[in-house]
This record gives structure tokens, sequence and C-alpha cells, in this order.
């Protein structure tokens, strides 16, 4: 299999690297310039192609060809960032790929997720502080969603816990919303969250799902 990965160069993306070479996939990596070094520890290993991730001909050069493509949304600056990195992945990957995305629980497929009131205040206080100084534009990012829930690409949206270092505690278990007991402990590896990204792409039960993530291990993956 030989897969793209949108964001390499990221804490998220190395793991991902990692695991997809763990498979003995063929990787093409996508990040920006001035972060390649950061692939440093994958030279030989990967091909790399330097670029903003919302850049359409970067992006077009680097899913020409790959079976899967794993993409971390991120919200950064208020100039459409995720949207944009979002759109130009669904309009040139190939149309049979799978296509796996990255972002966090506040993203809602169906309306039916349920968050505390301290989750929501925190969302919406962040998002606004965030934009406010045009460092990241949270709504952008439900833009990008619901972009890829509309498409008719082999899709899956995984949605991550808060995240945490540390060794792999294995593959998370999933929920279709937030709110459901089985996800209350909120928290994952973040090599974990990269092996789920990459294990969905050959998962076709995620097709058109967005799965929300927790570890195995914690304790209400455990309870429930």
């Amino acid at each position: 299999m030989k897969v793209c990965i949108v964001g390499a160069s990221g804490k998220l993306g190395r793991y991902m690297v990692q695991h997809a070479l763990d498979r003995g996939y063929e990787v093409v990596g996508v990040c920006r310039e001035r972060s390649v070094e950061k692939l440093d520890q994958f030279k030989g290993h990967i091909t790399i192609i330097p670029g903003a991730t919302n850049d359409r001909a970067v992006i077009k050069k680097a899913v020409e060809g790959c079976d899967g493509v794993l993409t971390v949304l991120v919200p950064w600056g208020v100039h459409q960032y995720s949207s944009g990195t979002a759109q130009a992945v669904l309009d040139y990957a190939r149309p049979d790929a799978r296509l796996v995305f990255s972002c966090g629980w506040h993203i809602t497929r169906d309306g039916r997720d349920i968050y505390s009131p301290t989750f929501l205040w925190v969302v919406r206080i962040f998002g606004w502080i965030a934009r406010f100084v045009r460092f990241a534009d949270l709504e952008d990012q439900v833009e990008a969603c619901r972009r890829i829930f509309a498409s008719p690409t082999r899709w899956t949206v995984v949605r991550g816990s808060d995240l945490e270092e540390g060794e792999s505690q294995g593959l998370p278990v999933w929920s279709q919303h937030v709110g459901d007991p089985i996800l209350e402990s909120n928290i994952t590896r973040r090599t974990d969250f990269a092996l789920f990204m990459v294990e969905a792409l050959e998962n076709d039960q995620l097709v058109h799902e967005a799965p929300a993530i927790v570890s195995c291990q914690s304790s209400s993956a455990i309870a429930h």
C-alpha cells in the first residue's frame, strides 16, 4: 500500500509515519519546508513533499498514486487552512482511495454528541481568543469536516480525546457519539491515536464513520 501522510512532521504525523512503515507501506509525507528536518529519522525510508498542506499543487503531487491518505486537520491561522487542506485531498486523491482525517471531539457529524458545559465553555473561549489573535480558527475545522461528511469518497474522520505521551496501550476503542459511557475517561496515548488512524486505512467498517476514540486501557473502556 502507498500512503500519503499530510502533516507528517507533527507529533501525530511522525507516529503515523512509523506505524505505516512498520506495516511495510510506502510512505509519502507532506510538511512545511521549515519542518522537513523533523523527519530526519525517516531519511531514506519515505518521500517528502515540502510545502503548505493547503497548497493544492503540493497535495495533488503528494497523493498521486496513493491508496490511502492520512490527514491531520489543523486549524492554524485564519486563512481556511483546514478546509483548504481537506478540499485539496478530496479533489485530488484517487476516487477509490481511503481517506482518514484527524480532528478533536468538538466536531459533530449528526448533532447527537453530548458535551459537558465545561467542554463547551473551553471550546468557545479558546476558539474566540485564538481567532481574535489570528492564531487558529476552529470554525474552519468544522467547515473542513462538513465538506468531508458531504463527500462521496471513502472517508473516515477520527475524533480524538485528550492526548498524552507514553508507550502504546493498544488500539483505542471507539463510539459514534461523544457522551457515550465508554468514552468518559477522555484520554488516549498519542501514539495510539496514530495507530487508530493507520489501522482505519484497511477497516471498511469505518468508511463514512466519525469514530470518537479513547484508550482501551482507560477506566471507562474497561468498565464498558
